[in-house]
């Protein structure tokens, strides 16, 4: 008679499900969800209710008559975008200065973090954590600010710099041959040291006798980073590196239309800046509304094929 009262309670029973065992979870822990409903809920009316906008990609947008009042028109903006004249170069400038923050700016962070860890003296760790990470609390308006002051060609410390080396001063922000290269390392300067808090986090998750073990069998400090180091942040790098490619394309339009100018617009008019000054400024929602969709159609695309590859060559993916 025990055996087969134990038995029907066993997890196997029909009457036991799964979800009753997370609904009862879920009331034991409710602070924590009624906690996590907030989060959820701004998700839901700022992030989801809006997408329906989207809709407008496809129609004739009209403000007077309203998103279900407008008459639909199918591609028709699509393909006006597409066979606009400025299609080509618009999507060069995006790809270009997304590729180029990609690859130079990701391994800056991981590279301060190794760094960083790797310093004995306690005073020294802090101070240079504490400059790296000053400059991500500066707004994109200061930072733009800076850079014209600073690479003023009469003024700027760059071009006196230059002067006193004999080289002629240079309009940085003017020359469309430098935008790219000021936006992006302006971008690090801002960024590392608030990148790289997650990878300390990741670092001081190692098991210390991993290094302990790689120091008895003679590992220099330099390969104890390559054997031990690398591969414990490397999961968290994988994660945070398909994170930044599901957001390729959306390098920050604000910063971009700051530094922008009729001088460098050949190299700093990207999507972002196109959809706001045509959408937001030149009212053509509709338009703009089909160059943003095809933007983030881009992103996701990305953020899909580089999660299944992730997925399919190692152990750490997003799902």
């Amino acid at each position: 008679m025990q055996a087969e009262a134990a038995k029907a309670t066993t997890p196997t029973d029909a009457g036991w499900k799964p979800k009753h065992v997370l609904w009862k979870r879920m009331l034991v822990r409710y602070e924590l969800y009624l906690m996590l409903m907030i989060p959820v809920i701004w998700y839901i009316l700022f992030k989801y209710v809006p997408m329906y906008g989207i809709t407008i990609a496809f129609k004739d947008f009209s403000a007077t008559k309203g998103i279900l009042g407008s008459p639909w028109i199918g591609l028709k903006h699509f393909e006006r975008f597409f066979s606009s004249v400025y299609f080509w170069d618009l999507l060069w400038n995006t790809i270009s200065l997304s590729l180029f923050q990609l690859l130079v700016g990701f391994p800056i962070p991981i590279l301060l973090a190794l760094l960083v860890n790797e310093i004995r003296s306690r005073w020294l760790q802090k101070l240079l954590q504490n400059t790296t990470y000053i400059p991500h609390f500066l707004s994109i308006i200061v930072l733009v600010g800076m850079l014209n002051i600073f690479l003023d060609p009469d003024t700027g410390k760059l071009n006196q710099i230059l002067t006193m080396l004999g080289i002629d001063s240079i309009n940085f922000m003017k020359k469309a041959e430098w935008f790219q290269t000021i936006f992006v390392t302006s971008g690090i300067w801002q960024h590392m040291g608030w990148g790289s808090i997650i990878y300390l986090a990741a670092l001081s998750g190692i098991d210390p006798t991993l290094y302990e073990a790689a120091k008895i069998d003679g590992a220099t400090r330099f390969k104890r980073v390559l054997h031990v180091s690398i591969p414990g942040i490397m999961p968290t790098v994988i994660i945070l590196f398909i994170l930044q490619i599901g957001q390729l394309m959306d390098v920050g339009f604000e910063k971009a239309l700051l530094m922008q100018n009729p001088l460098n617009a050949a190299k700093s008019d990207i999507l972002p800046t196109f959809v706001y000054k045509n959408g937001i400024q030149g009212g053509q929602f509709s338009y703009t509304a089909a160059a943003g969709l095809f933007n983030a159609v881009i992103d996701f695309t990305l953020l899909l094929l580089v999660n299944w590859y992730a997925r399919k060559k190692t152990d750490s993916s997003l799902w």
